[in-house]
This record gives structure tokens, C-alpha cells and sequence, in this order.
């Protein structure tokens, strides 16, 4: 079955609610674990989105992992040379943070290939270096190890799990300073378009809570709450 095509418009539009907002939403649909647990940005000020680009890692093992390794053959590299503009790379660590799972210059290259971001339950290696580099990069640690001490590319471009979150290849990746949230690409459009609804509306909640109201009718709003949400809007236009 053939994904739906994404246009840039509801990309672009999966920018402007926080993750926390494209959460609630998703959750709204049944979609319940969505948001990467423990998978934080190096810097803030971050905004990412793209489509999944996967690569999973199991343990290492001494007859698999020699150095120096053959780019060619190693999966890692492989990958890496195969991202494309638009995509996220979304690296299936198992969590595990005693070794990097890449560098600054493997990051180097997944930005000059076009990628919009870099995710892993893992950590990075040389990552004081990732700051100079302009793709948003996320990770749950630090790690001076390079990764063949801990990790062994096993494959790219299959399911993975990702912070405790299903990630398959093509679903599409926001993040923010929050963290990382995934949302499977037939659901993308649909999430754009409730997300921004619900931050003009909470941006009318906020307001009035922070002019005095209760909570009590207003967050969650009620009728009335609801008919002057509508009015407002109305009137901003």
C-alpha cells in the first residue's frame, strides 16, 4: 500500500503547535504513546519535523564489530549515505546510553544530505560539536564511546522502537523543546489541522484564566465558554 503523500503545507503546519498539543491530539484519536520518552533536544530553541528514517541497533558483538570498518557494508554508513532531504534520522538504541551512536561528522554528512533531524534513545558522541552544526539533533545522553563499543548496526528502513515509541519508516517526526513526537503519516493532516484549532483555542483559554477566571466552565470549557470561544474567534478574523 502506497504512503500518503505529505504536502509541505501541513509540514510546515506541524511546526507551529507544541508537541504537547500534537499529543493531546493524537491521543484524541486512540494514539496513545506517542511522545519519546527520555529523548531530549542538545539545545533549545529546537523545531524539527520530517518523515522517519530508521536504523536499529542491537548489542555488539567482537566478530561483527572490527575497526576500522568497511563504509560499503556497514549498515550504519549505509544509511547514512541513503537519508534524503526531508527525512528524519530515528536510531533505535534500546535505550541504552554507555556508548555514542554517532559523531559530528556522520551528523555532519546526514545534514549535508538534506535530513531535518537526528534522533536517538541513546547518546551522542562528540556532541559539544553538534552545536555548530544546523540539523536538530535529539538524544537521551552524552557519550564519549564511539559506538562499536556498545552497539551494532543490524538494519535501516524497518520498524523500530524509538524512546519507548513504534517508529516506522515514513511517519512523521515533530520535535520542539518538549521533546520528539511521532505521528503515523495517514494520520498527519488531520493532526495539523485539530492541533492549530486547539492552540487558537487555548490561547483564548489562557486569557481569561490569566485575567481571573476559574477553571471551573473554562478549561475544560463548557457551553457558554465555548459559544464566546466562537465569538472571539469570529472576531479576529
Amino acid at each position: 500500500m502506497s504512503k500518503p503523500v505529505i504536502s509541505q503545507d501541513v509540514l510546515d503546519s506541524l511546526l507551529i503547535p507544541s508537541t504537547a498539543t500534537l499529543t493531546a491530539q493524537l491521543s484524541s484519536l486512540g494514539l496513545w504513546h506517542t511522545f519519546m520518552h527520555e529523548v531530549s533536544p542538545l539545545q533549545t530553541g529546537t523545531k524539527m519535523v520530517g518523515s522517519a528514517f530508521t536504523l536499529r541497533y542491537i548489542p555488539a558483538r567482537e566478530d561483527l564489530d572490527r575497526v576500522p570498518l568497511d563504509n560499503l557494508t556497514d549498515i550504519q554508513r549505509i544509511g547514512i549515505e541513503q537519508i534524503g532531504p526531508g527525512e528524519v534520522l530515528v536510531i533505535d538504541a534500546r535505550g541504552d546510553t554507555r556508548a555514542g551512536t554517532m559523531g559530528n561528522i556522520l551528523a555532519t554528512r546526514v545534514h549535508r544530505r538534506g535530513a531535518t533531524g537526528i534522533v536517538t534513545d541513546g547518546a551522542y558522541r562528540d556532541s559539544p560539536a553538534f552545536l555548530d552544526i544546523d540539523i536538530p539533533s535529539y538524544a537521551r545522553a552524552m557519550n564519549a564511546h564511539t559506538n562499536k563499543t556498545i552497539h551494532h548496526p543490524a538494519d535501516i528502513q524497518l520498524p523500530v522502537g524509538c524512546g519507548g515509541v513504534a517508529v516506522f519508516p515514513g511517519d512523521i517526526v515533530v520535535g520542539d523543546d518538549e521533546g520528539v513526537v511521532v505521528i503515523p503519516r495517514e494520520y498527519a493532516e488531520q493532526v495539523a489541522e485539530r492541533a492549530l484549532e486547539q492552540e487558537v483555542k487555548e490561547t483564548f483559554l489562557l486569557k481569561k484564566i490569566e485575567d481571573g477566571a476559574s477553571i471551573v466552565g473554562v478549561y475544560p470549557p463548557d457551553e457558554a465558554t465555548n459559544a464566546e470561544f466562537e465569538a472571539w474567534k469570529k472576531n479576529r478574523k
